[in-house]
């Protein structure tokens, strides 16, 4: 199984050496709108990307662990370091602790699960990402979030995958890059085009559609994916362009939504029900589904319906 897969491209705007602020994208889906019932505390999510810079001060107290399948470092697999500034800065958009300093994540109090699948150049064999989410099923993760992705629909990819949602983990992967403007056509990559995963594509700051946004039928919602102010390399800050920004903001939602939704109803909801929790949160923007899926997510939403929902009812309650 030599094949390989890679980022996602993106694009690095700019870097800074420091800041204070809530990210534009953070605000945008309106992530503090829910901090006072809740910031994720308890959830875990386990991301699989390039690893993580250990030490960035606005990282290093959620991370609670990890594990390294390349063949950085030897291959050892207690080293999970990053190398390449893509996976600190999606850790950063997901979970960046709310300390007055530097950035702060769309769910702050949220446990990080380390998983470097892809190399110092962005690179991995399709063996890495296989293991890397069967060790994040055995590790009992919430959520795992994937800015990744390849041209080949690999059978073994997509039979993990449906393991990881049988055991009730939220799948969240970028819909990629290989837009073209046009929702009459299509571009696909995967796992972000296997049905069984959250696929999501990007908007700009102004809520369009990224040009550079896959357009395809198994697009479920975007998310803020330009110039995204996140963590990146030797404690710095970066911000980024690209599928890969707009997926952990979907990432720390559903981290989010999953604590409020358990409290809800007051048992575990299942991959399904807390699918259709994510899609209730989501605002038409006017344009095709194919760009957009069910739309933006927009956290704050009224009481929750007291029946269940499920993947079924999704077109009747897109509009919710």
């Amino acid at each position: 199984m030599e094949r390989k897969v890679s980022l996602i491209p993106y694009l690095v705007v700019e870097q800074v050496e420091q800041v204070n602020e809530v990210p534009k994208g953070v605000e945008m889906i309106q992530a503090p709108k829910i901090w006072e019932k809740t910031k994720g505390k308890g959830m875990t999510v386990a991301i699989l990307d390039t690893g993580c810079d250990l030490t960035h001060p606005d990282l290093k107290d959620q991370i609670i662990g990890g594990r390294n399948f390349t063949k950085d470092d030897n291959g050892n697999p207690e080293v999970y370091r990053d190398y390449n500034g893509h996976g600190t800065h999606v850790a950063g958009t997901i979970a960046a602790i709310q300390n007055n300093r530097g950035v702060v994540g769309v769910a702050p109090e949220a446990n990080l699960l380390i998983i470097k699948v892809l190399d110092k150049n962005g690179s991995g064999q399709y063996e890495w990402i296989i293991n890397g989410i069967h060790y994040a099923i055995e590790q009992k993760a919430d959520i795992i979030s994937m800015s990744l992705g390849g041209p080949v629909d690999v059978p073994e990819l997509h039979e993990a995958i449906q393991k990881a949602v049988q055991n009730n983990i939220l799948v969240v992967c970028a819909a990629g890059n290989e837009g073209d403007g046009d929702d009459s056509t299509d571009e696909f990559a995967y796992p972000g085009s296997y049905n069984e995963v959250i696929s999501v594509g990007a908007i700009d700051l102004q809520r369009n559609p990224s040009r550079f946004s896959n357009s395809n039928n198994e697009v479920d919602v975007v998310a803020p994916g330009e110039k995204i102010l996140s963590t990146y390399l030797n404690g710095k800050y970066a911000s980024l362009s690209g599928t890969s920004m707009a997926t952990p903001h979907v990432s720390g939602a559903l981290a989010l939504i999953k604590v409020l939704a358990n409290s809800s109803f007051e048992r575990n909801l299942t991959e399904p029900e807390l699918y259709a929790q994510l899609i209730k949160r989501s605002v038409p923007l006017g344009n095709s589904p194919k760009l957009e899926g069910n739309g933006f997510i927009y956290l704050p939403v009224p009481d929750l319906l007291p029946e269940l929902l499920s993947r079924e009812s999704i077109p009747e309650i897109a509009g919710l």
